[in-house]
C-alpha cells in the first residue's frame, strides 16, 4: 500500500496533467509544472465572417488579434471576450481558450486531457463562474478547479499563506483589482472592484480629450501609460508624443504629454484602489491587521508595474508596500503551485 499511492499519482499526473490558467481581461497566461509559464498572450480573438455561409472562423488570437483592435475591415471582427476578469462573450472565450491551449502545447500525448486550475475574481457571480467552467471544459479540460485571484497571487508572490501570520496582497489586473488578506491557507478577507489597467487607459483617453481636445485610441493610451505613466507628480518630467483625431476639425493632431499629465489623469481610478485597500483593512481581523502593519502589502498583476505606484500607496496608507517579483505571472504560478500548498477548501 505504501508504494501504490506514488505509482497511482504518477499515472494520474501522466495521463491528466495539471494546467494553471490566468484568464485575465488583458492577458491570458498558461502554466504547467514541468515547463513553467508556457503562454502569455493578449485576451483577444479575431473572427473572419463568412457572409455566404453565415459562419465565423478564427482568423487570429493573442498578439496578432490585438494588433487588429480598432483597425479591422468589415469582414473581420476583433473581440475581447473577457470583461472585469469574467467571460462576457462565451463563444469567443471558448474559441480563444481552445486556440491558446493548442498554442501552448499543453494538449498531452495519447489524447489525454488536462485538469485546469483557473483564477477567478472574488466578485465573480455563480453564473460567471459556471461560464468559466463550461468554456474550459469545451476547450478540452476534463476537470476544472477555480481559485481566487488574490489567493493564487499570494502563493505566486511567495507569501507565507499556510502560516497563521496574516498577509495582504493587492492584485491589479486589466479589469479588476483584487484585495485579499490570507492566513492559514484561506481567505480572511477577499474583495474585488472593477477597476484595473483598462480603467487607467480610459482615464487617460478622457483626460487627453478634455484637456487637449484630441481623441486617442485605447492602444495609444496604453502605450503612453506603459512608457511614461506614473502614480505621483513629484518625479522628473518625461514627455511623449501621442497622435489622435482633433475634436475641432477631425484631422490628425499630435500632442505632447508628460508623466504629470498621466498622474493627473488616473487620480480617480487610483482613489478607488485605495478605497478597496482601506475597506480590506477595516474588515480584516485586528490580529491580522497587526501582522500586515509589520510585513506590509505586496502588489501583483500588470497594473502594479505602473511607476511609483508602491510609493503612492505607501504614502496614502502609512504601510510598507512592495511590488512582487515577476508580478505579471504571480497569479498563474500561484494557481499552479496551490494544489500542493493549500487545503481543498481553497478551491471551488
Amino acid at each position: 500500500m505504501a508504494t501504490a499511492m506514488p505509482h497511482q499519482s504518477f499515472f494520474k499526473r501522466f495521463f491528466s496533467p495539471d494546467v494553471a490558467v490566468d484568464l485575465g481581461t488583458a492577458n491570458t497566461l498558461i502554466y504547467t509544472h514541468d515547463n513553467g509559464v508556457v503562454l502569455n498572450q493578449p485576451s483577444v480573438v479575431c473572427f473572419q465572417k463568412n457572409a455566404s455561409a453565415g459562419q465565423e472562423r478564427v482568423a487570429a488570437v493573442g498578439k496578432e488579434a490585438k494588433q487588429l483592435l480598432g483597425r479591422v475591415p468589415g469582414n473581420l471582427e476583433a473581440v475581447r471576450p473577457m470583461r472585469h476578469g469574467v467571460i462576457a462573450n462565451f463563444a469567443a472565450a471558448e474559441h480563444m481558450i481552445r486556440q491558446f491551449v493548442d498554442m501552448s502545447s499543453t494538449v498531452p500525448r495519447f489524447g489525454r486531457r488536462a485538469s485546469f486550475t483557473i483564477c477567478v475574481p472574488a466578485g465573480a457571480t455563480q453564473v460567471e463562474r459556471r461560464a468559466i467552467r463550461e468554456a474550459a471544459t469545451a476547450a478540452g479540460a476534463w476537470k476544472v478547479n477555480l481559485i481566487g485571484e488574490s489567493l493564487a497571487s499570494a502563493v505566486g508572490a511567495g507569501l507565507p499563506v499556510s502560516e497563521a501570520t496574516g498577509s495582504m496582497v493587492v492584485d491589479i489586473g486589466g479589469g479588476t483589482t483584487e484585495v485579499g488578506v490570507i492566513a492559514l491557507g484561506g481567505m480572511a478577507y477577499s474583495g474585488s472592484i472593477r477597476v484595473g489597467g483598462d480603467q487607467f487607459d480610459l482615464a487617460i483617453v478622457n483626460y487627453v480629450r478634455n484637456v487637449y481636445g484630441v481623441v486617442i485610441g485605447d492602444q495609444t493610451a496604453e502605450h503612453v501609460k506603459k512608457t511614461i505613466g506614473t502614480a505621483i507628480r513629484d518625479v522628473p518630467t518625461e514627455r511623449i508624443n501621442a497622435t489622435g483625431r482633433s475634436l475641432d476639425d477631425g484631422l490628425p493632431r499630435t500632442v505632447q504629454l508628460t508623466n504629470q499629465d498621466i498622474a493627473d489623469a488616473i487620480v480617480s481610478p487610483l482613489a478607488q484602489v485605495i478605497g478597496a485597500v482601506k475597506t480590506a483593512l477595516e474588515c480584516a481581523p485586528p490580529e491580522l491587521v497587526t501582522d500586515i502593519a509589520h510585513s506590509g502589502i505586496v502588489l501583483t498583476g500588470g497594473g502594479s508595474l505602473l511607476a511609483n505606484l508602491d510609493r503612492w500607496l505607501a504614502s496614502q496608507l502609512g504601510l510598507d508596500v512592495r511590488v512582487a517579483d515577476e508580478p505579471l505571472t504571480c497569479a498563474v504560478r500561484g494557481a499552479g503551485a496551490a494544489s500542493t500548498l493549500l487545503h481543498s477548501h481553497a478551491f471551488d
